[in-house]
């Protein structure tokens, strides 16, 4: 039986809640340091990660909403996606039935890229989950669920606020979120 809570916090709550999440950004924002110092040692930005991260998720973009979503001029949107092709991160592919339409998809080796970094930080996560007794993993493993499915109650109850949900964020279709699932 689930229990029904009212999505409109009062202080209390909204103080415990907000806690929890310091200390949920203080423990991603190391693994998102130790992240971007690899990425800079590879001679990869920041910008050009989240396109790729974007891609991922996307396949294919067209430059218009990929400019939309970086909050840039279509001029500098070009810019970044000229210095990744140069990198063979990202290749533009013209639509054929309308040439005007350049969508942008990411290669291999972007795909890898982000793959390789994600892995990275994966691996860290697990080592420190490893710390954990298993009544604590056994606890953050429920918690996590548990705020997985208010979140996505949250989005879906307020489409006015989120838009409409992209399907891998309705399925939890994460790519490694489904490997690190661990079996029934």
């Amino acid at each position: 039986m689930k229990t029904i809570v009212d999505p409109d916090p009062t202080a209390e709550r909204r103080r415990a809640a907000e806690a929890v999440l310091a200390g949920l950004a203080v423990a991603v924002g190391s693994l998102r340091c130790a992240g971007s110092q690899r990425l800079v040692r590879q001679g990869i930005s920041m910008t050009h990660f989240n396109v790729l991260t974007l891609l991922r998720h996307h396949e294919a973009m067209p430059m218009g909403r990929l400019a939309d979503i970086l909050d840039a001029s279509m001029s500098n949107a070009t810019g970044i996606i000229d210095r990744m092709e140069e990198r063979g991160l990202v290749e533009r592919i013209r639509v054929p039935d309308d040439r005007r339409v350049v969508l942008v998809s990411p290669t291999q080796a972007g795909l890898d890229l982000v793959d390789e970094v994600e892995l990275f930080k994966n691996e860290v996560m697990v080592r420190a989950l490893a710390r954990l007794d298993d009544a604590q993993l056994e606890r953050l493993s429920a918690a996590a669920a548990d705020i997985g499915a208010a979140i996505e109650a949250e989005m879906t109850s307020h489409p006015e606020r989120f838009g409409e949900l992209e399907p891998h964020l309705r399925t939890h279709a994460h790519p490694h979120a489904r490997a690190a699932q661990p079996a029934p």
